[in-house]
């Protein structure tokens, strides 16, 4: 190994590592930390080197944090002082450090970024992540009003501060959209309120055009730095996003109309495609904002497309949690609370609410088993007239796929009540002990297992651990159709689920139940699906109580895990 020599990146490191490995709680440390990586900055600047920038940004980062709790616990003014020294430090290439570093001179009440950082930190991180070209595209949907078009126009502003001289574009689906988006960025780049000009002396607005909504931070250039279009507007020849540039798309669908036109939609996308995409040179990244109103808006069919590409990132967050609770109760009273969503839940027909706040995309025209037409009960089944309960079971052998089996209680009436329901992603170690004691505890006497991708063999195991408790139960397999029949089948018997078939009310459902009836009710028979397994499982127990099964075999020995 050569010699290290005074100035080098392995000098820098050498001496940060000693002055950071020391105590941090004391101020001249901090101060000699920061005064070396200000030097190092110099000797090797940041925007250029980037094993140094990567560096320095972590001692950095590990030293403001010390200085931020000693400037809290002491109320040091020095603490704080370096604290903020360290953010502008950070603020040109950690997008989080921007943000903060912008607002220095707001009070926290009046910021954007603070009030919402719990929430918006996993978004910030994202977009640091599509900066670093760890991925190139990303896709992120929240509901209206709680932060998501203002972090990205951030976003935006801090890309052209970098690198005003290439060229970006924000669009959106009408040109007084792209009038908002042209405002708030001359807002972040030209006031007093904000610290634009002390992160970025060297970017200053060179021209600005009211009429054309473009922003140049340059020497006067053909392309501006920044233009804001609608779709509707020019695009060809007026607009150039450069290979180190960025296109923001936010809400292409313009309202709830629009989503429920699939023509209009179509139509959207490849306007999409040939105006906007079309100005990417190669290299270009994107960032798309949107509602997921429809399964098959712009958004839903780039996520369907690029689903397996590690390059594209999809972001979703739901109005309420796991638990019932606001992802966005905000600090200073400027978030959404518990209260609110779930009044807005009440009101909202379901699919709206699932789509527009839960970022859950339905397609009304197509689905098989729409919500408003499935029968619904309280949980608690009739007494008179029960004649068994009755199951059926899709297995899963990954892919995201479920493993579905509902569960029946049938009456002589004809009516169905599922008042259970298995549906998970588990391996098959785990679903297994799962099944039998549904079987058991249910005191089902028969069940068809789906026997495609081994599911023959998984009846056979289920029937072999059944005969160790000596539980009775003829266990069966069917071979499926094709998908496209399969869809067929589902389709045909849909009319027999939606008539005899009684499920439990929302509020009755355990964490399961309701993926199921997700899945379930965004079947659509027209189109694609990403799964079916919910649909598949009620249709193959509606067609196992007609008597009606595709060539049932019964399940045999002789299989091993793994074999086909």
């Amino acid at each position: 190994m050569g010699k290290i020599t005074e100035g080098s990146l392995e000098w820098y490191r050498t001496v940060l590592n000693q002055i950071i490995s020391s105590d941090m709680t004391i101020y001249q440390n901090q101060k000699d930390c920061l005064d070396l990586l200000l030097n190092m900055n110099i000797d090797l600047p940041f925007d250029k080197n980037q094993e140094a920038r990567k560096m320095a940004m972590k001692v950095s980062q590990y030293s403001h944090n010390i200085a931020e709790k000693c400037a809290a616990l002491t109320g040091s003014g020095n603490f704080d002082d370096i604290y903020w020294q360290y953010l502008l430090l950070e603020a040109p290439h950690l997008f989080e450090s921007y943000l903060l570093y912008m607002e220095k001179n707001r009070p926290d009440s009046k910021k954007f970024y603070i009030p919402r950082r719990k929430t918006l930190h996993v978004v910030a991180q994202d977009l640091q992540d599509l900066e670093e070209r760890k991925i190139e595209f990303y896709g992120l949907s929240l509901p209206s009003r709680v932060g998501k078009s203002t972090m990205c126009i951030f976003f935006m502003s801090w890309i052209m501060g970098k690198r005003p001289n290439s060229h970006s574009a924000m669009g959106g689906h009408s040109g007084k959209l792209a009038k908002g988006f042209y405002g708030e960025l001359l807002n972040l780049i030209n006031t007093q309120e904000y610290n634009y000009s002390e992160i970025f002396p060297q970017s200053k607005l060179q021209k600005q055009s009211a009429d054309d909504f473009e922003i140049n931070l340059d020497k006067p250039d053909r392309f501006a730095t920044m233009t804001c279009r609608g779709i509707e507007g020019t695009w060809t020849g007026a607009v150039d996003i450069s290979s180190d540039g960025y296109l923001y798309v936010d809400d292409l669908v313009r309202d709830r109309q629009h989503s429920l036109s699939p023509t209009r939609l179509e139509n959207t996308y490849q306007e999409y495609l040939n105006k906007m995409v079309d100005r990417k040179i190669d290299g270009a990244r994107e960032l798309m904002v949107g509602t997921r109103w429809n399964l098959y808006d712009p958004l839903g069919k780039i996520e369907k497309l690029n689903r397996d590409n590690p390059m594209y990132r999809f972001r979703k967050i739901s109005a309420l949690n796991d638990d019932g609770e606001s992802n966005f109760d905000y600090e200073y009273g400027v978030g959404f609370s518990t209260k609110y969503y779930v009044d807005m839940k009440a009101r909202l027909d379901s699919n709206e609410w699932e789509a527009k706040y839960q970022q859950k995309p339905f397609l009304r025209e197509g689905i098989v088993f729409a919500a408003d037409e499935l029968r619904y009960y309280n949980g608690v089944l009739p007494e008179g007239g029960f004649v068994k309960n009755v199951s059926a079971c899709d297995v899963a052998w990954g892919g995201g796929d479920s493993l579905s089996m509902p569960v029946g209680a049938e009456y002589e009436n004809g009516d169905v009540y599922i008042y259970d329901w298995i549906f998970s992603t588990a391996p098959k170690e785990g679903t297994l002990p799962l099944v039998v004691g549904r079987i058991m505890g249910n005191n089902i006497q028969s069940i068809n297992f789906e026997a495609n991708n081994g599911g023959d063999m998984y009846a056979y195991y289920v029937n072999e651990r059944l005969k160790e408790h000596k539980y009775a139960c003829s266990t069966t397999s069917t071979k499926a159709p094709s998908k496209q029949a399969k869809k067929e089948k589902i389709n045909q018997y849909s009319g027999d689920v939606k008539q005899n078939f009684i499920f439990l009310a929302p509020k009755y459902q355990d964490k399961q139940y309701q993926k199921a009836m997700d899945e379930l009710t965004t079947f659509v028979y027209i189109g694609d699906n990403e799964h079916d397994d919910a649909a598949d499982g009620v249709t193959q127990l509606a067609i196992t109580l007609a008597g009606k099964r595709f060539a049932e075999v019964k399940a045999t020995k002789n299989f091993m895990w793994g074999r086909r």
